[in-house]
C-alpha cells in the first residue's frame, strides 16, 4: 500500500500529513509507528490525518487526527496544528488567513501572521490553561529522590519542572515523570529556567515521542505553570533548542510560531512489511 504524505515542521517538531481519503480505515496506530520510524520509515514526531469539513459545516475548515510516533493518540499538538494549517494553505484547501481546525481538544483557530514561500507564521489560540488539581506546586517521588513540579492542562497534560540549570540527566527524569503513576494517561514534561519575567528557557520530553526540539503545547504549559506560580507576566518568549516561540495571555493563551512545508512523497507500507517478514 502506498501512503502519500507531506512533511512539515513547526520549530523542528516534525510531522507527516496525509488526507484521510488516502489512508487505510484500520490499523492506524501500527501504521503511525511504521511511517514515523526514523530508520525504517519516513521519520517524524507524529503523523496526522487531515479531512476537509463536510459541506455546510460552518464551525471549522478541516479536522485533524494526530498519532504520536509510538502510535498513541494525543489530544493536541500546537506545533502540529500549525503544520496542518500550512499543509491546507499549501494544498489550496483553504484560502483565508484564519484557519479553524477541529482537533482532539476542540476547534482551534489560527491566524496567518505572514508567509515566505513554504514558510508560514501563525498565531494560534491555544485556549485556556488550568492547574491539574488544587496545588500549584507538589512533590513527585522518583527513583533518585523527589522533584517539585507544577501540573497543568493546556489542551493536553503538562508537567513543568523548574530548575536553576538543566541537569545532565533531564531526559531520564522526563521519562520517569511521563509514566509516573500520578499521571494515569501519562504526561508531557518540560524543564523550565526562568530568565526574567518575560523569558523562559525550556527543554521538552513529550508523551509518546521523547525529547523534541520544541513543543507548542509544552511551551504553553511551561508559561501557564510559571504564570500560576507568579514568575512571569504576559507576553512571554519561550527559548527552545529550535528557536523562540512567543505567547501572550488574554484569558486564552495565544502562541505564535512557524510552520514550514519541506517535502512530499509516498510511504510503501505493505512492501516494507513484506521485506521484513520475508
Amino acid at each position: 500500500m502506498k501512503i502519500p504524505f507531506t512533511k512539515a515542521h513547526g520549530a523542528k517538531n516534525d510531522f507527516l500529513l496525509t488526507w484521510v481519503s488516502e489512508a487505510p480505515g484500520s490499523g492506524l496506530p501500527a501504521l503511525a509507528r511504521a511511517i514515523c520510524d526514523r530508520n525504517t520509515g519516513v521519520g517524524a514526531d507524529g503523523w496526522m490525518l487531515v479531512d476537509s469539513a463536510p459541506p455546510g459545516e460552518s464551525g471549522w475548515d478541516a479536522s485533524i487526527r494526530l498519532f504520536n510516533a509510538d502510535g498513541s493518540e494525543p489530544e493536541l499538538s500546537g506545533n502540529g496544528t500549525r503544520c496542518a494549517a500550512a499543509f491546507l494553505l499549501h494544498a489550496g484547501a483553504v484560502h483565508q488567513d484564519d484557519v479553524r481546525l477541529l482537533t482532539g481538544a476542540g476547534v482551534k483557530q489560527l491566524r496567518l501572521a505572514g508567509s515566505q514561500g513554504l514558510l508560514y507564521q501563525f498565531e494560534m489560540n491555544m485556549g485556556e490553561a488550568r492547574l491539574e488539581g488544587s496545588q500549584t506546586v507538589f512533590s513527585l517521588p522518583l527513583d533518585a529522590g523527589s522533584v517539585e513540579v507544577t501540573a497543568v492542562h493546556a489542551g493536553n497534560p503538562q508537567c513543568a519542572v523548574f530548575v536553576a540549570d538543566f541537569p545532565a540527566d533531564w531526559p531520564l527524569v522526563g521519562a520517569q515523570i511521563e509514566r509516573h503513576p500520578r499521571f494515569p494517561r501519562r504526561t508531557n514534561v518540560s524543564f523550565v529556567r526562568v530568565l526574567d519575567r518575560h523569558t523562559l528557557d525550556v527543554r521538552f520530553f513529550e508523551r509518546g515521542v521523547g525529547v523534541t526540539f520544541s513543543s507548542g503545547t509544552g511551551s504553553t504549559g511551561a508559561v501557564a505553570a510559571a504564570f500560576f506560580r507568579e514568575l512571569v507576566d504576559s507576553p512571554v518568549r519561550v527559548l527552545t533548542p529550535a528557536g523562540p516561540l512567543d505567547l501572550r495571555i488574554e484569558g486564552s493563551y495565544f502562541l505564535t510560531g512557524p510552520a514550514e512545508v519541506i517535502a512530499a512523497g509516498e510511504f510503501y507500507y505493505n512492501e516494507m512489511e513484506k521485506g521484513i517478514s520475508g
